[in-house]
């Protein structure tokens, strides 16, 4: 059984000193290692009463929604327009944006009700995808490796089914701030406004030596074959293929002139060589530059340092990324407010 297999793996593999702070770091960051292999499973929507799809975008409705022969896992909160659209990192479920992501102690608000004071915002859980061995995809299994596009089509089905009303701001952390600009460029007249929360740039590739940028692709696939057998939904793409699928679609498509708005983690991330399979200051000097070009690719971006922060900038400082898309929020409801607030935004030294 699935369920023996995960127990077995999970005491094997995982052991108590892999925290939940580990999974995000490793998953978020789009390192697939094998602390996590244990844990793709079943999905948990059929235990879920599905809601009809006008429900969705007016109030607080959770649920499965049928995409077209299969459903994935919706959570709509707030009133009011653009809809905010939250796009989780590698490997990690719509939970992420959520209470259930933060420490017990906290008295932060998460992003998911902290945006949702103020507009209309939805989270979504992609095949696969985990909170942590608790917390597992709400949305039906799909084959993987899967594709950028797979993603971002998904997404539109599933907010043409649910009928969440545009336009949209969507605010994508890690690999998720690259389906952001691939949903983006393939749907510009859908949306209004983007927020990068240490999102992932195809630009890594340049930055990084070919030897590394090789070691990198081979970490996006790393689960190891025998797991993988057992457990075949956990979330994987291909990294090379996603960088590619980015390129084509802005040399067809540029990004639309929308304000955007890119959230950088300022403390570095939390991994080792053994982790990437090359130096971790390559690795992050290659992210600061990525960070960086993604902050010059539309006039007048703001760039602000989380400070405080590792990858994890939605968890361990949720109030920027809330403060960061109500300034996208009232830039589209006003156009006049993202140029004059201008002063707002901090470069890295």
């Amino acid at each position: 059984m699935i369920a023996q297999r995960f127990e077995e793996v999970t005491k094997r593999v995982i052991g108590s000193q892999h925290s939940r702070r580990r999974l995000l770091r490793g998953l978020g960051g789009g390192l697939m290692g094998a602390a996590v292999a244990g844990a793709g499973l079943r999905t948990a929507s059929s235990q879920d009463a599905t809601p009809t799809a006008s429900a969705m975008g007016n109030g607080d409705v959770a649920g499965p929604v049928d995409i077209g022969g299969r459903s994935l896992y919706l959570n709509s909160r707030g009133a009011g327009g653009p809809t905010v659209v939250l796009e989780s990192g590698y490997g990690n479920n719509g939970q992420i944006w959520d209470t259930v992501a933060l420490p017990s102690n906290t008295t932060d608000v998460a992003v998911l009700p902290g945006a949702a004071a103020f507009t209309s915002v939805v989270a979504y859980d992609r095949p696969g995808t985990i909170l942590d061995f608790d917390h597992l995809s709400r949305s039906d299994f799909v084959p993987m490796p899967r594709s950028a596009t797979d993603v971002v089509n998904d997404l539109h089905r599933l907010l043409v089914a649910a009928e969440i009303p545009g336009p949209y701001v969507l605010v994508g952390h890690s690999l998720g701030g690259l389906f952001a600009r691939l949903y983006a460029s393939t749907w510009p007249d859908e949306v209004a406004g983007l927020v990068l929360v240490d999102a992932w740039y195809e630009g890594l590739r340049e930055a990084l030596s070919p030897e590394d940028w090789a070691a990198y692709v081979r970490q996006g696939l790393a689960v190891p074959p025998s797991l993988v057998a057992d457990v075949p939904d956990l979330e994987r793409v291909n990294f090379e293929a996603v960088a590619d699928a980015m390129i084509r679609a802005l040399d067809d498509h540029p990004l639309p002139g929308i304000p955007l708005y890119v959230i950088t983690a300022g403390l570095p991330f939390d991994i080792s060589e053994a982790d990437l399979g090359f130096s971790p200051d390559a690795w992050q000097d290659a992210w600061a530059t990525a960070q960086d070009q993604l902050a010059m690719l539309l006039p007048n971006a703001r760039h602000v340092i989380a400070e405080e922060s590792g990858h994890g900038v939605h968890v361990e400082q949720p109030e920027l990324v809330i403060e960061a898309i109500r300034q996208v929020v009232e830039a589209v409801r006003d156009p006049d407010t993202w140029i004059a607030d201008a002063r707002r935004v901090i470069m890295r030294p």
